[in-house]
């Protein structure tokens, strides 16, 4: 029998995350006569410790992940489960992605204590987030709100939320319906209000690019549609040199009108304050291409100079 440790980071979410992942592949290791255990194994990475400054300021590449994957290139874990909008575009070498199962809805959604969704929020109505890429997109439609940084688990955001003085904060709708809190939500935004981030709502299964057994198993985990959408959001991410902590956004769905394949990419760069806000859609039928091919088209219109003001 093979053992399979899984790695996670040790927030509620995540254990809820993992949790459900774990029990779909003991399902499809039952369906596919597949001899195996699991067990799951918590990590602490350097996102979970640091909860007093904005994810911007400390260092976005890999800071949800970094601990996890040294734990898989050091043989402790042999999988692990992460957000794929916390996933940076280079992985390190000797791992890779094994499988993004189905996805979950990837828009943004608002949780207030008295307005009915956005539009009824009021003047200078104070409203938390951790993203630079919500928090652009939010005063590029609204200026007048009062945007500040609320950092910590769902638990801790939505107590805030009265205990802190916030009108409304703004999550991912994700995550509150994979721990059965969608019931919190006020309203959703869509994708033409708040675009998603690359790979919202989708998870990111890594491993070991030599591990032939988890591999073999991931393979019938994948979800091909899912896949390739992710894939386009990521190389449009790639191009740009992005991480997961700038106003990046993007959102690409799967059309097959005519029985022709075609993915519909949609991506954004905006400045911090929201003031500027790049964004444009294209159509294409290879993920990687489309991606890089888009990015393009936003740095001819001065994406690169955006990024590099919030870099720094």
């Amino acid at each position: 029998m093979r053992k399979i440790v899984v790695g996670t980071r040790q927030s509620a979410l995540a254990l809820t995350q993992t949790g459900q992942v774990v029990d779909q592949l003991r399902e499809l290791c039952r369906r596919l006569e597949i001899d195996c255990e699991f067990e799951i194994k918590k990590i602490v990475t350097k996102g979970d410790r640091i909860l007093d400054v904005t994810l911007s300021k400390v260092g976005g590449k890999g800071l949800f992940v970094k601990e996890i994957e040294q734990a898989l290139l050091d043989g402790e874990i042999d999988l692990a489960v992460h957000s794929m909008k916390d996933m940076p575009w280079e992985l390190p070498e000797g791992l890779m992605i094994g499988a993004i199962p189905l996805r979950e809805g990837p828009r943004d959604c608002l949780i207030t204590r008295e307005a009915r969704g956005l539009d009824d929020l009021p003047h200078g109505a104070k409203v938390g987030t951790s993203s630079l890429r919500r928090s652009s997109q939010l005063q590029h439609l609204r200026p007048d709100l009062n945007i500040e940084s609320i950092r910590g688990n769902i638990d801790s955001r939505l107590k805030k939320l009265a205990s802190e003085g916030f009108d409304a904060i703004l999550l991912a709708a994700a995550g509150l319906h994979r721990i059965g809190w969608q019931d919190r939500i006020t309203a959703y935004l869509s994708p033409e209000q708040s675009l998603p981030a690359v790979g919202q709502g989708a998870l990111c299964i890594e491993c070991r690019s030599t591990d032939g057994f988890v591999l073999g198993l991931l393979e019938h985990y994948n979800d091909k549609k899912t896949a390739v959408a992710v894939a386009a959001e990521r190389s449009f991410l790639g191009r740009l040199n992005g991480g997961c902590q700038v106003p990046i956004g993007a959102y690409a769905t799967l059309s097959e009108e005519g029985g022709k394949a075609e993915i519909i990419l949609t991506g954004m760069v905006g400045s911090p304050d929201g003031k500027q806000m790049l964004k444009e859609t294209m159509t294409g039928t290879d993920p990687e291409v489309l991606g890089s091919k888009l990015a393009e088209a936003l740095i001819a219109q001065g994406a690169d100079d955006i990024l590099a003001a919030v870099r720094g």
